[in-house]
């Protein structure tokens, strides 16, 4: 049985964004007694890779700082059982309130939470990320919390208050401008980051926080995009680095570079990471079933990501419509991508 399996490649996009999480680790790790610490939102599109980019610099900070610490709590008491875990991820719940969310950070280490009561649930939160020595609090699917709904206001407040606990908090999601949570922020322009205000009270349900502003360092996760020479160079380059791990029989230099394949990608995927991963996987195996162990834009055409090939809705009573002959495609050089120059008006006839 074969399968597919593409190495998670470095993108430019990606980079920033790790630059950015790597930056704000270092710098809050070596803090020692303040009274809070930033944390960072991680924004994109579905199929951007975020949630990839963020567990891949992560657990690079993570095997760091175990190496840093022998793999023993820095913080942890002589003598006593270490369960030592730098890095914690949760899922924001889909309906999310204060109770919910501290459950699912308990679930995280296996911790009891049945028949606590909410400021039972906070405590028992703040006391297991102490004990594990937490380092990192990402908590995905943030795009969850909508802020007209008095439940989720609670949540974040309550999220923000963890920020005083010695943790580097890295919220991501879909479209974090859209869903309001930063509605009540300001732009920092010399700090460069999203500046929260203060909480109106000096406690969240019984767990105390400082009056200071918590601020939250906001980075988008975006798409290739061929609008510059660098762009489009970062796209073959990133088309370059797959074919080089692909494995087919019939597999030639330039299969996936060359010619008009790069612009037919780029149409298909819109250069979005996901898509281009999927598709090309799913080429991949038809490829292999097939035998033709080989991936060109006739073998690709038959491989539907998303809804791009659908003719009608899935749940229309119609009959499915007769497939029309396809058109018989010219294989020439991509001319796509190239400089045309400045585009001039032309005056109508």
């Amino acid at each position: 049985m074969s399968n597919v399996n593409l190495p998670l490649q470095q993108t430019p996009m990606a980079q920033k964004v790790s630059r950015m999480i790597d930056r704000r680790l270092t710098a809050n790790t070596r803090k020692k007694g303040g009274p809070t610490l930033a944390g960072v939102m991680v924004s994109g599109w579905g199929q951007h890779g975020k949630t990839a980019t963020i567990c891949r610099v992560v657990a690079a900070f993570e095997d760091r700082w175990l190496r840093l610490h022998n793999s023993v709590n820095p913080a942890s008491v002589a003598g006593t059982v270490d369960l030592h875990s730098p890095v914690a991820y949760v899922q924001a719940p889909v309906t999310a309130t204060p109770k919910s969310t501290c459950v699912t950070i308990l679930n995280f280490f296996k911790a009891p939470s049945k028949s606590l009561n909410l400021p039972q649930l906070v405590r028992q939160v703040a006391d297991s990320l102490r004990d594990h020595g937490v380092k990192v609090l990402i908590i995905d699917d943030i795009n969850r919390l909508r802020m007209h709904r008095a439940d989720d206001q609670d949540v974040l407040d309550l999220i923000r208050a963890f920020m005083g606990l010695d943790v580097t908090l890295i919220l991501t999601g879909v479209n974090i401008p859209g869903t309001g949570l930063l509605r009540e922020a300001r732009w920092h322009s010399k700090q460069r980051s999203w500046v929260m205000p203060p909480l109106e009270t000096t406690r969240v349900h019984g767990l105390e926080v400082t009056q200071t502003e918590r601020r939250f360092e906001l980075v988008e996760l975006d798409r290739f995009r061929t609008t510059t020479p660098a762009g489009i160079q970062a796209f073959v380059n990133h088309l370059q680095g797959i074919e080089d791990h692909l494995r087919l029989l019939n597999a030639r230099d330039g299969m996936l570079t060359e010619g008009t394949m790069p612009e037919y990608l780029m149409r298909r995927t819109g250069g979005v990471v996901g898509l281009l991963g999927r598709l090309i996987e799913d080429g991949c195996l038809e490829a292999m079933a097939s035998g033709r162990e080989l991936l060109d834009e006739a073998l690709l055409d038959e491989i539907v990501i998303g809804r791009d090939d659908l003719d009608h809705p899935p749940d229309s009573e119609d009959a499915a419509p007769t497939p029309k002959p396809a058109k018989r495609r010219a294989h020439g050089r991509n001319t796509v991508f190239d400089d045309h120059g400045p585009q001039t008006d032309q005056a109508a006839g």
